[in-house]
């Protein structure tokens, strides 16, 4: 069970503070993307800042020689309304230029934003392809991901400019105080004591926003799921067929009211804070303005200085507290970039340095497979997907896995593809241990049509030219994979044939039947020509038998000095295979011949006997 959000407030103030000074280590980093993002606007940034630091007190100023200059006039000074004009004229060009630089860096942040935020979702992207597998299997990475996602756009830039007004506000408050002090130094003291509260209680309610946000990360998705169940294509005969809409919306309203809740709560809590504080501030505000309001009636200052002393005292209490609410908010920008960090830190496989040169071997021919002693469990699990799995796969061969649901076929093929690596035992191609190789080596050895194959939002010549990245552009190359997978029919029956755009997801596009779209997806795994294993998961699945029997035809012709591996119910399909492998609970149980393991009269024999049992009635 997660602590409540209030848990912040249990903690001692040293533990915070000690909290906070950690948490500040992400600026390094956030500052080296900020300046990564465009030094040329970075130290545009930093100029501006700095000029608009020292306007305000100088501005200030002016306006108390303004006043000291109007009631001089009024008591009968000669010649002193040019000079009040001039300091007239002096502010306005002191207020101009104020006003150009706010535009100037408002203008700065919007494109700094742009090109941070570009930056960090390509940062953010790139993590993504070099995680593993397992890292997407794993729940834990999922909600990283969303966490770095949802912030990345606007955290980080959040965090610079916080950093940016705390170093403006300091020169300003700095030049404030040189102005007070001469007026009233006490009056300083107080302007800092009546800021303080404010920033401890910011910095507490922004670890409860902090961890109340992060906390969401799996509920997010599950909402997000639930809008997904509801609005995408692939779900929708389902859902109207079974009336799952009431069911689905209002799991999404409940879910939406616990956050709304939440959010109310911390928000009041936000207000109460604020409230109370701003009483405060406006009591030491309004104790000063009598203060000196009194010492001007009675002549001990002029009334230009009463004026400057209550502007500058105002907006220095303003900057005062902007410092310390720039502090609370670097603290949860700094939460938040700590997230971000954590996600492209996850350490992967491609990381992890080489203690020998990967060995590569010999290409243009196939290679031998053997699996030694191979167990694997995933991550997290007790029980093995696989268990002592021995086999020996030679060029040419052609090798069916069968078994139930669960009993490891697809797991084997995920080591092969070192999407996984085994537990206990070795994977050798040519003698090499695949551990041993370049990962891209050896995935580009392989051409395969998984069951779960993906749907592109591409045109039809995209999605067979996928296939091989390198020949996208081939069209004779990719004709010829259409051939190969049975995609030609479909192909030239399309308004704009390879041109032709897929998908419901964009403007024009054609929707395919399930069998339509896994021909191409088959013709893709044979866009890879020089391919040395051929590996087809579930590959007929949704196409019909005569269809089926021509695909393997050709499959048998492509695959006549390579090693194949199928994986499929359809024992019309396996029957073909040079050698069958039964698994059985993650082991081989059975391995030979069609006719060997009929003849054999065990599991395969039993499982044939039944399908065919099924095509009879």
């Amino acid at each position: 069970m997660r602590p409540p959000v209030s848990e912040s407030s249990s903690l001692p103030l040293k533990a915070r503070l000690k909290n906070v000074g950690s948490l500040f280590k992400q600026l390094p980093g956030t500052f080296h993307l900020f300046w990564r993002a465009s030094p040329g606007l970075a130290v545009l940034l930093g100029g501006l800042t700095l000029v608009g630091a020292v306007l305000p007190a100088a501005i200030a100023y002016v306006g108390k020689l303004i006043v000291d200059g109007v009631v001089a006039a009024q008591k009968g000074g000669e010649g002193l309304q040019p000079q009040v004009l001039k300091w007239v004229g002096v502010e306005f060009g002191l207020m101009l230029g104020s006003t150009l630089v706010d535009r100037s860096l408002a203008l700065t942040r919007e494109l700094l934003r742009a090109n941070l935020g570009n930056l960090l979702n390509e940062r953010i992207l790139q993590k993504a392809l070099q995680l593993e597998l397992r890292h997407f299997e794993d729940s834990d990475t999922y909600d990283k991901m969303q966490n770095a996602r949802r912030e990345a756009n606007s955290r980080p830039l959040s965090l610079v400019m916080q950093a940016f007004s705390i170093a403006r506000n300091t020169v300003t408050l700095s030049t404030y105080a040189v102005l007070l002090v001469s007026l009233s130094p006490w009056s300083v003291g107080v302007l800092v004591l009546a800021s303080i509260p404010a920033f401890i209680a910011e910095a507490r309610l922004a670890a409860a926003g902090f961890r109340l946000y992060s906390w969401r990360a799996p509920e997010g998705r599950k909402l997000n799921y639930l809008e997904w169940v509801l609005t995408r294509d692939n779900h929708v005969k389902e859902v109207k067929l079974f009336g799952l809409g009431p069911l689905v919306l209002g799991r999404y309203r409940t879910l939406f009211q616990k956050f709304f809740q939440e959010d109310r709560a911390l928000a009041l809590r936000r207000m109460g804070w604020g409230v109370g504080l701003g009483v405060l501030s406006l009591g030491a505000f309004y104790g000063c303005y009598a203060f000196v309001a009194g010492r001007a009636a009675s002549g001990g200052i002029t009334v230009g200085d009463m004026v400057l002393y209550l502007s500058v005292f105002r907006q220095g209490q303003a900057a005062f507290q902007g410092i310390l609410t720039s502090i609370g908010s670097m603290y949860e920008d700094a939460l938040f970039m700590s997230n971000l960090f954590a996600y492209l830190d996850i350490p992967t496989g491609a990381e992890v340095p080489r203690v020998l040169p990967a060995k590569s071997p010999p290409r243009g021919r196939a290679n031998a497979i053997e699996l030694k002693d191979v167990s694997f469990r995933y991550p997290g699990k007790e029980a093995w997907a696989l268990r002592g799995v021995n086999l020996t796969l030679r060029p040419g061969q052609k090798l069916a896995l069968v078994g139930e649901n669960g009993a490891g076929k697809s797991t084997l093929v995920k080591l092969l593809l070192r999407l996984y690596e085994p537990t206990e035992g070795r994977i050798l191609y040519g003698g090499v241990d695949i551990r041993d190789m370049e990962v891209e080596d050896l995935r580009s050895r392989f051409g395969a049509v998984f069951q779960d194959f993906v749907r592109y939002q591409f045109n039809v010549a995209e999605n067979i030219g996928l296939g091989h990245v390198q020949a996208l552009e081939d069209r004779g190359r990719i004709a010829r994979a259409a051939d190969l997978g049975g995609a030609s029919p479909v192909i030239s029956a399309l308004p704009q044939q390879y041109d032709t755009m897929l998908g419901g997801w964009f403007e024009k596009g054609q929707e395919l039947s399930a069998g339509q779209w896994q021909k191409l997806a088959v013709a893709r795994a044979f866009m890879r020509e020089d391919a040395e294993v051929l590996i087809l998961d579930e590959p007929t699945a949704s196409i019909d038998a005569e269809a089926e029997h021509a695909l393997f035809e050709r499959f048998q012709a492509l695959a006549a000095d390579r090693i194949a591996i199928v994986i499929s119910h359809r024992f019309s399909t396996v029957r073909m295979a040079d050698q069958i492998a039964v698994l059985h609970n993650g082991q081989v149980e059975e391995l030979g011949s069609h006719d060997a393991l009929m003849a054999k009269d065990g599991r395969y024999a039993h499982l044939f006997h039944l399908q065919a049992r099924g095509y009879r009635d």
